[in-house]
Protein backbone atom coordinates (compact mmCIF):
# COMPACT_ATOMS: atom_id res chain seq x y z
CA UNK A 1 0.00 0.00 0.00
CA UNK A 2 1.77 3.24 -1.15
CA UNK A 3 0.20 5.83 1.60
CA UNK A 4 0.49 9.72 1.36
CA UNK A 5 0.52 12.08 4.33
CA UNK A 6 0.16 15.43 3.69
CA UNK A 7 1.66 17.53 6.66
CA UNK A 8 3.70 14.87 7.37
CA UNK A 9 6.08 17.22 9.71
CA UNK A 10 3.02 18.48 11.92
CA UNK A 11 2.02 17.55 15.14
CA UNK A 12 -0.19 14.66 13.99
CA UNK A 13 1.39 14.27 10.65
CA UNK A 14 5.02 12.86 12.22
CA UNK A 15 3.15 10.52 14.89
CA UNK A 16 1.22 8.81 12.25
CA UNK A 17 4.29 8.27 10.13
CA UNK A 18 5.88 6.93 13.53
CA UNK A 19 2.76 4.92 13.44
CA UNK A 20 2.89 3.56 9.61
CA UNK A 21 6.32 3.13 10.11
CA UNK A 22 5.79 -0.61 11.88
CA UNK A 23 3.62 -1.30 9.36
CA UNK A 24 5.75 -3.35 6.94
CA UNK A 25 3.60 -3.23 4.17
CA UNK A 26 2.84 0.28 3.34
CA UNK A 27 5.42 2.58 1.34
CA UNK A 28 5.50 6.02 3.13
CA UNK A 29 5.13 9.42 1.40
CA UNK A 30 4.75 12.91 2.76
CA UNK A 31 4.82 16.47 2.02
CA UNK A 32 6.60 19.10 3.15
CA UNK A 33 6.30 22.69 3.02
CA UNK A 34 8.87 24.18 5.29
CA UNK A 35 10.14 22.51 8.16
CA UNK A 36 11.07 19.43 9.04
CA UNK A 37 12.48 18.69 12.43
CA UNK A 38 10.23 16.24 13.84
CA UNK A 39 10.66 13.62 11.24
CA UNK A 40 14.60 14.23 10.92
CA UNK A 41 15.24 10.37 13.19
CA UNK A 42 13.20 8.74 10.16
CA UNK A 43 13.65 10.95 7.48
CA UNK A 44 15.46 8.23 5.20
CA UNK A 45 12.86 5.92 5.54
CA UNK A 46 10.07 8.34 4.08
CA UNK A 47 9.73 9.62 0.80
CA UNK A 48 9.23 13.04 0.87
CA UNK A 49 7.82 15.52 -1.22
CA UNK A 50 8.23 19.32 -0.89
CA UNK A 51 5.97 22.08 -2.16
CA UNK A 52 2.76 24.16 -1.88
CA UNK A 53 -0.89 22.85 -1.78
CA UNK A 54 -1.73 25.79 -2.73
CA UNK A 55 -0.21 25.46 -6.04
CA UNK A 56 -2.56 23.16 -7.83
CA UNK A 57 -0.47 22.67 -10.44
CA UNK A 58 2.25 21.04 -8.02
CA UNK A 59 -0.72 19.00 -6.44
CA UNK A 60 -1.42 17.20 -9.83
CA UNK A 61 2.13 16.63 -10.67
CA UNK A 62 2.68 15.37 -7.10
CA UNK A 63 -0.56 12.87 -7.21
CA UNK A 64 -0.11 11.71 -10.46
CA UNK A 65 3.79 10.74 -9.49
CA UNK A 66 2.74 8.96 -6.10
CA UNK A 67 -0.47 7.23 -7.37
CA UNK A 68 -1.46 6.68 -3.63
CA UNK A 69 -3.89 4.24 -2.77
CA UNK A 70 -4.52 5.99 0.67
CA UNK A 71 -4.52 9.73 1.16
CA UNK A 72 -4.28 11.00 4.86
CA UNK A 73 -4.86 14.34 4.84
CA UNK A 74 -3.76 16.23 7.87
CA UNK A 75 -1.84 19.62 6.73
CA UNK A 76 -3.81 22.80 8.10
CA UNK A 77 -3.91 25.67 9.59
CA UNK A 78 -4.65 24.58 13.41
CA UNK A 79 -4.35 27.59 15.75
CA UNK A 80 -8.10 28.04 16.57
CA UNK A 81 -7.38 31.32 18.79
CA UNK A 82 -4.60 32.80 15.70
CA UNK A 83 -8.01 32.19 13.71
CA UNK A 84 -9.20 35.55 15.45
CA UNK A 85 -6.76 37.62 14.07
CA UNK A 86 -5.91 36.08 10.39
CA UNK A 87 -9.51 34.49 9.27
CA UNK A 88 -8.20 34.50 5.94
CA UNK A 89 -4.61 32.67 6.19
CA UNK A 90 -7.35 29.65 7.89
CA UNK A 91 -9.75 30.02 4.87
CA UNK A 92 -7.13 29.72 2.46
CA UNK A 93 -4.92 27.33 4.20
CA UNK A 94 -7.47 24.85 5.42
CA UNK A 95 -10.28 25.25 2.39
CA UNK A 96 -8.17 26.01 -0.75
CA UNK A 97 -5.59 23.13 -0.12
CA UNK A 98 -7.68 20.39 0.17
CA UNK A 99 -10.18 21.47 -2.70
CA UNK A 100 -6.78 21.09 -4.64
CA UNK A 101 -5.77 17.87 -3.42
CA UNK A 102 -9.36 16.57 -4.37
CA UNK A 103 -9.17 17.78 -7.32
CA UNK A 104 -6.43 16.17 -8.25
CA UNK A 105 -7.44 13.02 -6.64
CA UNK A 106 -10.76 13.00 -8.66
CA UNK A 107 -8.46 13.74 -12.43
CA UNK A 108 -5.60 11.10 -11.33
CA UNK A 109 -6.08 8.91 -8.38
CA UNK A 110 -10.20 7.95 -8.47
CA UNK A 111 -9.50 4.93 -6.75
CA UNK A 112 -7.59 6.35 -3.30
CA UNK A 113 -9.21 6.38 -0.47
CA UNK A 114 -9.37 9.83 1.39
CA UNK A 115 -9.28 10.47 4.52
CA UNK A 116 -10.34 14.24 5.66
CA UNK A 117 -9.12 15.22 9.22
CA UNK A 118 -12.01 17.48 10.76
CA UNK A 119 -12.17 19.07 14.56
CA UNK A 120 -14.19 19.04 17.01
CA UNK A 121 -14.69 22.90 16.45
CA UNK A 122 -17.16 22.20 14.06
CA UNK A 123 -19.49 21.82 16.99
CA UNK A 124 -18.68 25.28 18.00
CA UNK A 125 -21.44 26.43 20.63
CA UNK A 126 -22.56 23.14 22.17
CA UNK A 127 -25.46 23.38 24.81
CA UNK A 128 -25.47 21.08 27.92
CA UNK A 129 -28.12 18.87 26.40
CA UNK A 130 -25.61 18.24 23.34
CA UNK A 131 -22.94 16.47 25.75
CA UNK A 132 -21.77 14.25 24.81
CA UNK A 133 -21.23 15.45 21.34
CA UNK A 134 -22.02 12.70 18.98
CA UNK A 135 -22.02 12.98 14.88
CA UNK A 136 -25.70 14.53 14.67
CA UNK A 137 -24.98 17.39 16.72
CA UNK A 138 -25.76 20.71 14.47
CA UNK A 139 -22.55 22.64 13.50
CA UNK A 140 -22.24 25.86 15.60
CA UNK A 141 -19.42 27.32 14.65
CA UNK A 142 -17.92 30.22 16.92
CA UNK A 143 -14.37 30.53 15.39
CA UNK A 144 -13.03 31.25 12.11
CA UNK A 145 -11.20 28.14 12.11
CA UNK A 146 -14.47 26.20 13.06
CA UNK A 147 -15.86 27.78 10.26
CA UNK A 148 -12.76 26.80 7.82
CA UNK A 149 -13.11 22.61 9.12
CA UNK A 150 -16.72 22.75 8.27
CA UNK A 151 -15.99 23.85 4.60
CA UNK A 152 -13.36 20.97 4.98
CA UNK A 153 -16.04 18.34 6.26
CA UNK A 154 -18.90 19.03 3.80
CA UNK A 155 -16.04 19.34 0.78
CA UNK A 156 -15.22 15.87 1.73
CA UNK A 157 -19.09 14.89 1.83
CA UNK A 158 -19.40 16.42 -1.48
CA UNK A 159 -16.55 14.52 -3.30
CA UNK A 160 -17.99 11.36 -2.32
CA UNK A 161 -21.47 12.08 -2.87
CA UNK A 162 -20.84 13.96 -6.21
CA UNK A 163 -17.93 12.34 -7.44
CA UNK A 164 -18.07 8.77 -5.73
CA UNK A 165 -14.30 9.20 -4.61
CA UNK A 166 -14.11 6.63 -1.56
CA UNK A 167 -13.78 9.62 1.15
CA UNK A 168 -14.19 9.35 4.85
CA UNK A 169 -14.16 11.75 7.41
CA UNK A 170 -13.32 12.15 11.00
CA UNK A 171 -13.65 15.17 13.87
CA UNK A 172 -10.73 14.88 15.94
CA UNK A 173 -11.26 16.58 19.51
CA UNK A 174 -8.42 18.10 21.82
CA UNK A 175 -4.98 16.82 20.55
CA UNK A 176 -2.03 16.53 22.87
CA UNK A 177 1.46 15.72 23.17
CA UNK A 178 5.00 16.47 23.01
CA UNK A 179 6.76 17.83 20.30
CA UNK A 180 3.06 20.57 19.81
CA UNK A 181 3.26 24.09 19.49
CA UNK A 182 2.85 26.27 22.30
CA UNK A 183 -0.23 27.22 20.66
CA UNK A 184 -2.09 24.59 22.57
CA UNK A 185 -2.90 25.03 26.32
CA UNK A 186 -0.87 21.85 27.68
CA UNK A 187 1.66 22.89 25.70
CA UNK A 188 1.92 26.68 26.71
CA UNK A 189 1.82 25.76 30.38
CA UNK A 190 4.57 22.96 29.98
CA UNK A 191 7.18 25.51 27.72
CA UNK A 192 6.81 27.99 30.57
CA UNK A 193 7.12 25.52 32.94
CA UNK A 194 10.40 24.30 31.97
CA UNK A 195 11.69 28.02 30.92
CA UNK A 196 10.90 28.49 35.18
CA UNK A 197 13.16 25.65 35.76
CA UNK A 198 15.82 26.68 33.45
CA UNK A 199 15.72 30.02 34.79
CA UNK A 200 14.88 31.29 31.49
CA UNK A 201 11.90 33.34 33.03
CA UNK A 202 10.33 34.73 35.82
CA UNK A 203 8.54 32.40 38.47
CA UNK A 204 5.23 33.66 36.69
CA UNK A 205 2.81 31.13 34.55
CA UNK A 206 0.36 33.45 32.68
CA UNK A 207 -3.17 31.50 31.97
CA UNK A 208 -6.60 32.43 29.99
CA UNK A 209 -9.71 30.45 30.69
CA UNK A 210 -8.86 27.72 33.40
CA UNK A 211 -13.20 26.31 33.52
CA UNK A 212 -13.13 25.40 30.25
CA UNK A 213 -13.53 21.06 30.16
CA UNK A 214 -12.14 19.75 27.24
CA UNK A 215 -11.66 15.73 25.72
CA UNK A 216 -8.01 15.66 25.57
CA UNK A 217 -6.66 12.59 23.36
CA UNK A 218 -2.76 11.88 23.18
CA UNK A 219 -1.42 12.54 19.29
CA UNK A 220 -0.43 9.22 19.49
CA UNK A 221 -3.67 6.95 20.03
CA UNK A 222 -5.50 9.68 17.70
CA UNK A 223 -3.52 8.93 14.78
CA UNK A 224 -4.11 5.47 15.64
CA UNK A 225 -7.57 6.59 15.37
CA UNK A 226 -7.29 7.54 12.11
CA UNK A 227 -5.11 4.72 10.26
CA UNK A 228 -8.21 2.93 11.56
CA UNK A 229 -10.68 4.86 9.96
CA UNK A 230 -8.72 4.93 7.15
CA UNK A 231 -8.85 1.73 6.63
CA UNK A 232 -12.25 0.82 8.23
CA UNK A 233 -14.33 3.09 8.17
CA UNK A 234 -17.34 3.29 5.62
CA UNK A 235 -16.77 5.83 2.71
CA UNK A 236 -19.12 8.80 3.40
CA UNK A 237 -19.01 8.74 7.07
CA UNK A 238 -17.91 10.58 9.36
CA UNK A 239 -16.37 9.59 12.77
CA UNK A 240 -15.71 11.68 16.07
CA UNK A 241 -11.82 11.06 17.56
CA UNK A 242 -12.12 11.79 21.65
CA UNK A 243 -11.50 9.92 25.07
CA UNK A 244 -15.41 10.57 26.12
CA UNK A 245 -13.97 12.07 29.61
CA UNK A 246 -13.81 15.43 30.38
CA UNK A 247 -10.73 17.82 31.96
CA UNK A 248 -11.13 21.25 33.26
CA UNK A 249 -7.84 22.97 31.83
CA UNK A 250 -7.53 23.98 35.55
CA UNK A 251 -6.80 20.23 36.31
CA UNK A 252 -4.20 20.14 33.11
CA UNK A 253 -2.58 22.75 35.26
CA UNK A 254 -2.59 21.76 38.16
CA UNK A 255 -0.73 18.17 37.24
CA UNK A 256 1.89 19.69 35.43
CA UNK A 257 2.61 22.13 38.30
CA UNK A 258 2.73 18.82 40.30
CA UNK A 259 5.62 17.72 38.67
CA UNK A 260 8.10 20.45 39.07
CA UNK A 261 9.87 21.54 42.13
CA UNK A 262 9.59 25.02 40.63
CA UNK A 263 8.01 27.69 42.81
CA UNK A 264 5.51 28.95 40.71
CA UNK A 265 2.35 31.38 40.52
CA UNK A 266 0.01 31.71 38.68
CA UNK A 267 -1.58 35.07 36.86
CA UNK A 268 -4.09 35.35 34.32
CA UNK A 269 -3.19 37.20 31.03
CA UNK A 270 -6.39 38.91 29.14
CA UNK A 271 -4.45 38.71 26.02
CA UNK A 272 -4.81 34.65 26.59
CA UNK A 273 -8.88 34.62 26.93
CA UNK A 274 -10.51 34.54 23.12
CA UNK A 275 -13.53 36.42 21.94
CA UNK A 276 -15.87 33.35 22.99
CA UNK A 277 -14.99 30.39 24.82
CA UNK A 278 -17.55 26.52 25.21
CA UNK A 279 -17.71 25.64 28.19
CA UNK A 280 -17.37 22.28 27.82
CA UNK A 281 -17.05 19.94 24.89
CA UNK A 282 -16.71 15.98 25.51
CA UNK A 283 -16.91 13.47 22.31
CA UNK A 284 -19.28 11.20 21.88
CA UNK A 285 -17.04 7.90 20.46
CA UNK A 286 -19.41 5.37 19.89
CA UNK A 287 -19.73 5.35 16.49
CA UNK A 288 -15.50 4.91 15.84
CA UNK A 289 -15.69 2.64 18.59
CA UNK A 290 -18.23 0.30 16.80
CA UNK A 291 -16.65 0.88 13.35
CA UNK A 292 -12.84 -0.12 14.31
CA UNK A 293 -12.69 -1.27 17.80
CA UNK A 294 -10.06 2.06 18.61
CA UNK A 295 -9.98 2.44 22.49
CA UNK A 296 -7.35 5.17 24.00
CA UNK A 297 -4.00 4.13 25.52
CA UNK A 298 -1.93 6.69 26.76
CA UNK A 299 -3.05 8.18 30.10
CA UNK A 300 -3.68 11.71 30.11
CA UNK A 301 -0.59 12.15 33.36
CA UNK A 302 1.80 9.86 31.10
CA UNK A 303 0.98 12.56 28.03
CA UNK A 304 1.38 15.73 30.48
CA UNK A 305 4.81 13.97 31.40
CA UNK A 306 6.22 13.51 28.17
CA UNK A 307 4.95 16.87 27.13
CA UNK A 308 6.36 18.51 29.61
CA UNK A 309 10.44 16.33 29.49
CA UNK A 310 9.90 17.62 26.03
CA UNK A 311 10.06 21.50 26.73
CA UNK A 312 12.81 20.70 29.30
CA UNK A 313 14.80 19.52 26.35
CA UNK A 314 14.02 21.94 24.40
CA UNK A 315 14.47 25.16 26.29
CA UNK A 316 18.24 22.94 27.14
CA UNK A 317 18.94 23.73 23.05
CA UNK A 318 17.92 19.91 22.09
CA UNK A 319 14.86 20.06 20.53
CA UNK A 320 13.66 16.26 20.30
CA UNK A 321 10.55 16.63 18.70
CA UNK A 322 7.98 13.56 18.73
CA UNK A 323 10.35 10.78 17.65
CA UNK A 324 12.86 11.94 20.72
CA UNK A 325 9.63 11.32 23.49
CA UNK A 326 8.71 7.69 24.90
CA UNK A 327 6.21 5.87 23.88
Amino acid sequence: MRALITGIAGFAGSALAQLLLDEADVEIHGVVHRHDWRIRAVRAQLHLHKGDLRNSSWVDEMIQQVQPDLLLHLAAWSDVGGSWAQPWVAYELNIHCQLNLLEAVRRFAPACRVLVVGSNEVYGRVQPEDLPVDEETPFRPNSPYGVSKIAQDMMGYQYWCNYGLPIVRVRSFNNIGPGQADDFVASAFARQIAEIEAGQREPVLRVGNLEAVRDFTDVRDVVAAYWLVAQRGAVGAVYNVGTGQGYSIQTILEILLGMSNAPIQVEQDPSRLRPSDVPAMICDNRRLVAATGWQPRVDLRRTLQDVLDAWRLDVRGNRPGLMGVSG
